[in-house]
């Protein structure tokens, strides 16, 4: 359940309120009784995290460039392997034959 701000337009009192989206916005103050809360508008307290998110998201320095870094390595090994493997053919493709 989301936390949602109020402030009364006649006496500035503030106050927090865990209410279901569900739940009708308050209006009476609670400091002085009249009917003058103004739902504020605030940041979200929660983070969205896992699949399906942008990879920068919620990382900070060098951890930025991690999905870069891993399709790094992972071509520098399919070229290395490739590598190896061309050598191979090519050492055992100079034979003669008779």
């Amino acid at each position: 359940m989301p936390i949602y701000e109020y402030r009364c337009a006649e006496c500035g009192h503030e106050l927090e309120k865990l209410q279901k989206i569900s739940d009708a916005a308050l209006t009476d103050c609670p400091a002085c009784g009249k009917p003058a809360l103004q739902k504020l508008v605030s940041a979200a307290g929660f983070r969205l995290k896992g699949g399906g998110w942008y990879e920068t998201d919620f990382k900070s320095g060098k951890k930025k460039n991690i999905a870069k870094a891993d399709s790094k390595r992972k071509a520098d090994k399919k070229a290395s392997s490739a590598s190896k493997t061309k050598s191979k053919s090519s050492s055992g493709s100079g034979k003669k034959t008779g």
